[in-house]
């Protein structure tokens, strides 16, 4: 089952991000992106892969060793695990990125790379975007 679910887990949430990145100024790309339900498909993903696994799943997070992630994330359950976890969080960032750009004016020009870098290496591109949401030039718009 772990397989099928790592391949349909990315599908869940490539038109969201097709959306923010190519479409970013259609006007239902914002009503789409504004609920944060978006999420819900990987994350619902996420909950079928994890809950058959609890038992192992709680001891390996509720106190974590190297060794304890390292043997959850070494079979293909564990994998699709991680993937949707990645994959759920990323795309929730990301709707909290494009939303406070767009509300920031911040070009879309210069966000659709800081989106596609976030769906690759999420955290980098947070990082990114958290400096450049703070650059003095950007200014405010009034949220139709």
């Amino acid at each position: 089952m772990a397989e099928p679910l790592f391949s349909l887990v990315f599908l869940t949430a490539a038109p969201f991000w097709l959306l923010m990145i190519v479409l970013p100024t259609w006007s239902w790309t914002r009503r789409i992106i504004s609920s944060p339900l978006i999420a819900a498909p990987a994350a619902v993903i996420y909950a079928v892969l994890a809950l058959p696994r609890l038992g192992e799943l709680l001891p390996a997070v509720a106190q974590p060793t190297i060794d304890a992630v390292s043997e959850l994330l070494a079979t293909p359950d564990g994998t699709a695990l991680g993937w949707a976890h990645f994959i759920a969080f990323d795309l929730f960032v990301g709707r909290w990125m494009y939303l406070d750009a767009r509300d920031r004016g911040v070009s879309v020009l210069l966000m659709a790379p800081i989106l596609v870098l976030t769906i690759l290496l999420g955290p980098l591109g947070f990082l990114v975007y958290l400096a450049v949401r703070h650059l003095p030039f950007w200014k405010p718009r009034e949220v139709s």
